[in-house]
């Protein structure tokens, strides 16, 4: 808990931003500080400080933008990423908090017609992985204060840290736009280094027996181990799990602040579920020898529990883990060492220990006396309900692809028709994404854009062509296995109603049966060929 705010002198980031565009480079600069800013060359991409960089000819194209997330250097050229719009969804600790609504990457490629063929064909390739990055959800900022860090560790903060650049105040595993910072972070320009969150921020004004209360839900997902659902599972070597996210339940109250942190993550062990044309594919540990033996030792905990069918974790409070060895150890250890002591859960809801949190830090600051709780007003629990539910749904989106299944129980306390329903729906929906969608795909990338722009890809002259390694195209067969397989089935539906007129029509019925057949066992025992699948990285 909170009382009051920091008197530090606070760093602000250049919030109005011009951009210049001339024939042979691009130029940022400050409306509030006209001389600040730098510029970029459009052929080479060298950055350079606008005192360096001044030009009297007239830009082609002046626009407004909103930040800069950063720059990318592929084969033939730098990629500069700026957000175009933004809304404001509320504020962080009395700070306002934007979501990023566009972005787009500005060409510095012109180097690019010298290239060869190949070279060429992977750039274009490449470009299309940052197309899907212009459109990446649940991005989040502030120009005024770092919402990476949460109540807790601000708390512990030496003084005057909040008058350092932004960036050196953030969290490096919640920076999503991490990697691309690199350069602007080499030039200095500490004004326009944007620290970008993903992962969701729900705002809701309660009024509790006319009591003004802010409740403010904050979900920061992880960068170390980045990736969609079925393509980042468990673990890596150095312990760093998939789908790992760290949610801050806020609440401000009459100059008070209270704050509950939850977080969850995948299995961390080393485990694989690759996709392969099944509706749930059959989930595998790696051997490896950091997942041949380990022994858990657990101490003041409630309760433990790994669950293996939904592939994930849920550890929330006070916990005291010593595990032997390596990955797992390495896992646990890195969360002793920033959040202490825990209580490791495994909640099918996890809104249920925040609303007893709630409760319990609304009692203790006099609003609700020992016998009362939340449900009791209704107005203010459905916001609450509703908080968490779009919480859900938000990441769920970012990590599957849809919306969060039963999510009616956390937004109505109950099942309903309509959810069930729209459950449906979004597991047809995993489906498809999970085995068609996920890899590269012919008009959108996933894994691939997410292993580029988080530098876990590098590109490099140097290296063999990524598209060339794997000369199998999923997208080229699958069309054909599907057309054998409905013209069987057609096939052998009509010459079934024949069969019993000639002895031709009975062959010829089972001939296309087996055909059929024949194909479907080709298509199940070959499934993973026929799945989209990422090139740039493996699986740890």
């Amino acid at each position: 808990m909170e009382i009051g705010s920091s008197s530090d002198k606070i760093f602000k980031l250049y919030d109005q931003l011009e951009l210049l565009e001339y024939q042979d480079k691009f130029v940022v600069k400050s409306l509030e500080s006209p001389d600040q800013g730098f510029s970029i060359s459009r052929r080479e991409g060298n950055i350079e400080t606008l005192s360096d960089a001044s030009s009297s000819e007239k830009p082609s194209k002046t626009s407004a933008i909103y930040g800069v997330a950063g720059t990318i250097r592929l084969l033939a050229g730098t990629y500069l990423l700026v957000i175009t719009s933004r809304k404001e969804v509320g504020s962080f600790l009395g700070f306002p908090v934007y979501r990023v609504e566009s972005m787009k990457f500005l060409a510095c490629n012109e180097a690019l017609r010298f290239s060869n063929s190949q070279e060429k064909r992977d750039e274009a390739y490449f470009m299309t992985l940052l197309k899907t990055v212009e459109a990446t959800p649940g991005l989040y900022y502030s120009y005024e204060t770092d919402i990476t860090l949460n109540l807790q560790r601000r708390c512990k903060l030496m003084e005057g840290w909040m008058s350092k650049p932004i960036w050196k105040q953030a969290d490096p595993r919640f920076v999503w736009n991490k990697h691309l910072l690199e350069e602007l972070i080499e030039y200095k320009l500490d004004e326009f280094i944007i620290p970008l969150l993903q992962g969701s921020f729900q705002m809701a004004q309660l009024e509790l027996k006319n009591s003004p209360t802010t409740c403010t839900l904050l979900s920061r997902r992880c960068t170390r181990r980045l990736g969609t659902r079925m393509w980042r599972r468990g673990a890596n070597l150095e312990g760093d799990t998939a789908n790992f996210i760290e949610t801050e339940q806020l609440l401000e109250l009459e100059g008070f602040r209270c704050s509950l942190l939850q977080i969850r993550g995948s299995i961390p062990l080393l485990w694989e579920q690759i996709v392969d044309l099944s509706y749930k594919p059959r989930l595998r540990i790696i051997n490896h020898e950091h997942t041949v033996y380990f022994f858990l030792k657990i101490q003041h905990f409630l309760f433990l529990s790994f669950s293996l069918n939904s592939g994930a974790y849920d550890l929330t409070l006070h916990f005291q883990l010593f595990i032997q060895p390596q990955v797992v150890e390495r896992h646990f250890h890195d969360l002793f060492q920033r959040y202490g002591e825990t209580i490791a859960l495994d909640l099918t809801e996890k809104s249920y220990l925040a609303r007893k949190s709630l409760n319990i830090q609304l009692q203790r600051l006099g609003v609700f006396t020992s016998t009362e709780c939340i449900p009791l007003f209704a107005e203010d629990y459905g916001k609450f309900r509703t908080l968490w539910a779009e919480q859900g749904d938000e990441i769920s989106l970012e990590y599957a692809g849809t919306h969060a299944l039963k999510g009616d129980l956390v937004r109505y306390g109950k099942q309903t028709v309509a959810g069930l329903i729209k459950d449906g729906m979004s597991a047809v929906s995993r489906y498809y994404l999970n085995n068609f969608h996920d890899g590269i795909r012919q008009f959108h990338v996933f894994q691939d854009a997410l292993d580029l722009v988080s530098g876990r890809y590098t590109v490099s002259r140097n290296n063999p062509s990524p598209f060339q390694l794997n000369s199998f195209e999923s997208f080229s067969y699958l069309p054909v296995a599907s057309a054998l397989l409905v013209g069987g089935l057609t096939l052998t539906t009509f010459t079934i109603q024949q069969a019993g007129r000639s002895a031709q029509h009975y062959v010829s019925s089972v001939f296309w049966a087996g055909v059929t057949a024949g194909v479907m066992a080709l298509v199940k025992a070959n499934g993973r060929q026929f799945c989209s699948r990422p090139r740039l990285c493996g699986l740890l």
